[in-house]
């Protein structure tokens, strides 16, 4: 049967809290960066693309953040960043496969510039999800964790 409330992780890694994170990453983040190179590439719109930019980075903040608030080791920082540059490296990484196969050029200098950005989003978010857990807010069924 599915567990609702798992037993607490034993090692360095939660690994329900990393999944977590990486599910809220991808969906708030990735449908934003997906727009904001279709508004750069095909309407030649660099504000729409700003801002569709800024909305992707929001979005692995807010990953990072869940991940860093629902780890149940102690290690909200490392779980906010595996998660901010796990889901951006992944997600990347099909970008650019799907580039090559189309026979388009890959901005090698942009995707590490855009890391960077992510990691900066991923020390954010674990600096929100480590606060929330100081100040006492708990996700659901954590209460016997602590």
């Amino acid at each position: 049967m599915n567990d609702p409330h798992p037993a607490a992780p034993t090692g360095r890694w939660d690994t329900a809290a990393l999944k977590a994170g990486a599910s809220v990453a991808l969906v708030f983040a990735v449908p934003f960066s997906i727009g904001a190179r279709w508004a750069a590439d095909s309407r030649d719109d660099s504000v729409l693309a700003v801002w569709l930019s800024v909305g992707a980075v929001v979005g692995f903040v807010l990953g990072a953040g869940c991940a860093a608030w629902v780890q149940r080791v102690g290690l909200p920082y490392s779980h906010a960043l595996a998660t901010a540059v796990g889901t951006y490296v992944a997600a990347q990484a099909v970008f650019i496969v799907a580039r090559l196969v189309r026979g388009a050029e890959v901005n090698w200098f942009a995707a590490a510039f855009n890391l960077s950005v992510v990691v900066g989003a991923g020390v954010i978010g674990g600096v929100l999800g480590q606060r929330l857990r100081s100040k006492g807010f708990r996700p659901s069924g954590s209460e016997r964790d602590r």
